[in-house]
């Protein structure tokens, strides 16, 4: 049991040292960078929309639709993404937004990365 505990102990400190968290402060972010309708499509063909609202400093609320599944959040900016629900929003340059989001099919899951554009 105690060589199960200590493999488990080391492979906890080795995954931990590779995980990157953000240490900076929350700043203010340009709202007009982020409000807005921003829409695209996922490599299955299934669309999505993301409204971005009421941003200030680096809070926001969010509204995420694709198909059937709509989450309302409100969000923490940092680094230029914020998380909602399985989707993590990151802004990549001025109108363009990477979108990576974890889909469940069939009991087996796979992240799903698009991009959205503002509109």
């Amino acid at each position: 049991m105690a060589d199960l505990l200590g493999i488990i102990s080391a492979n906890y400190v080795a995954v931990g040292a590779n995980v990157n968290y953000s240490k900076g402060p929350y700043v203010p972010v340009d709202a007009a960078s982020y409000e807005g309708n921003w829409t695209g499509k996922y490599a299955n063909n299934d669309s999505f929309s993301i409204q971005v609202s009421d941003v200030i400093g680096f809070r926001a609320k969010v509204r995420y639709q694709s198909g059937a599944t709509v989450k309302y959040q409100e969000v923490l900016i940092r680094d230029n993404s914020f998380r909602i629900g399985d989707s993590k929003f990151m802004l990549t340059k001025q109108g363009t937004a990477q979108i990576k989001t974890v889909m469940t099919n069939n009991g087996t899951q796979s992240l799903e990365t698009a991009y959205a554009k503002q509109g």
